[in-house]
């Protein structure tokens, strides 16, 4: 995969310079300046010299052809990340009122090579735009996916056609699959997400969602993405880790029965601070609560985390503070 870089491997081998082309001998190529003192010269190819000294000469001249059309197909084939390519591509496709489906189809195969490239991207979204049409759009950020299940450009190209053309449909069976083809695709639980964010969170979808979550927590319990949806989920709402009680018997039973994810921890740890002051504020013996806290965050410090020991001692003696703090801010 090219990704932008400059290559010639692309070009066939009776491929022709635009300055050995009688086609283009009423241009005169434009040479790139670096200046009298560059700080590094940098070595082109041949070809890339050709391409681009032709390619600033058109674009001095502002010419909207059709070869001026086939040269920037040359220019982004050495160098797709070129935003001025690009630019003048669209500029020429205006100006000719070319075939815009067409140029989806030379985009896409354009992507295909270069899937992690923001600029194909962007052409890619300018052209849907124009046309109005983003009935390919689906299709196509699949077939990436398909390739790199994370690639970031197609994840964004999908959720823009999605939000601005309300193609919310059958995203959830997609990523459901995604989802169980790979739990840890942190792409997928967060396009989820990106969906039920945009079609609403009633109670209904919510309980929905909180089942499915925890049915696969089950499945492998020491899986950062689907903690970090729950909590997604559970801060709608009330806002609250433990406005559901279904969610809080769930934690406990994983606790209880050994697991010792540190994202069940880090979560209970959450829930029981929350718990510590509903309980205390409403006059009831938080003890309890409180005793929690403090031992799932040296469980934390000393076992589980290690690594980040220094944050969950600080998560303790911030706790600590807050429990001296709030009887002065209630005035108890």
């Amino acid at each position: 995969m090219a990704d932008g870089n400059s290559s010639d491997e692309d070009f066939p081998d009776d491929w022709i310079l635009y300055a050995n082309r009688p086609e283009w001998n009423d241009v005169v190529p434009l040479m790139q300046d670096d200046g009298e003192n560059p700080v590094v010269m940098i070595q082109y190819s041949e070809k890339f010299n050709d391409v681009y000294s032709y390619l600033r000469a058109i674009i001095s001249k502002q010419e909207k052809s059709v070869r001026a059309l086939q040269l920037t197909h040359d220019a982004a084939k050495l160098n797709a990340a070129n935003y001025t390519v690009w630019q003048y591509r669209r500029d020429i496709l205006k100006a000719l009122n070319s075939n815009l489906y067409d140029e989806l189809d030379y985009i896409e195969g354009v992507i295909e090579d270069n899937p992690k490239n923001y600029q194909v991207w962007h052409h890619r979204r300018v052209i849907v735009e124009w046309l109005n049409d983003s009935s390919r759009e689906l299709e196509l950020t699949e077939n990436i996916l398909n390739m790199d299940a994370k690639n970031y450009h197609a994840w964004q190209h999908r959720q823009w056609a999605i939000k601005t053309y309300n193609l919310f449909d059958d995203e959830l069976q997609y990523v459901d699959r995604l989802i169980s083809e790979d739990m840890r695709n942190n792409s997928a639980w967060n396009e989820r997400f990106f969906v039920l964010k945009h079609t609403g969170f009633s109670t209904d979808v919510l309980e929905r969602e909180i089942n499915y979550v925890m049915n696969r927590i089950r499945l492998i319990k020491n899986n950062e993405s689907p903690w970090n949806f729950l909590r997604g989920l559970l801060q709608q709402g009330e806002g609250k880790l433990g406005q559901f009680p279904e969610v809080v018997e769930f934690c406990e039973d994983l606790y209880n029965s050994g697991v010792r994810s540190p994202y069940l921890l880090a979560f209970l740890i959450d829930l029981y601070e929350e718990k510590y002051f509903e309980t205390r504020r409403g006059g009831q013996n938080a003890e309890e609560y409180q005793v929690k806290v403090q031992d799932l965050c040296d469980s934390m410090a000393n076992q589980h985390d290690q690594i980040r020991c220094k944050y969950w001692r600080y998560i303790a003696d911030n706790f600590r503070r807050k429990m001296e703090e709030e009887p002065e801010q209630n005035g108890l």
